[in-house]
């Protein structure tokens, strides 16, 4: 018996189905493309606080003291 809508086609015809097949293919592909980028280019580590406690500088050394006498000067609220 021949369908009432005429002729029927093969599903690769249909431009619905390439618009459902093409969103998550999209997707799959920008994952991949992500993990290559992240793969081949990591971020660096981060400096830790006990890392940066231990390079820390002295507060005798010369470079420091304006920033400690600023702090100093803040916290007493300028007296």
């Amino acid at each position: 018996m021949p369908s009432p809508n005429g002729p029927v086609s093969p599903w690769w015809r249909h431009p619905m189905v390439w618009l459902v097949i093409a969103g998550p293919a999209s997707v799959v592909m920008a994952c991949a493309v992500t993990a290559v980028v992240l793969i081949r280019h990591p971020d660096p580590a981060l400096q830790t606080q006990a890392t940066a406690l231990a390079h820390a500088p002295a507060e005798d050394d010369a470079a420091v003291q304006p920033a400690m006498q600023a702090r100093n000067h803040a916290a007493t609220g300028g007296r």
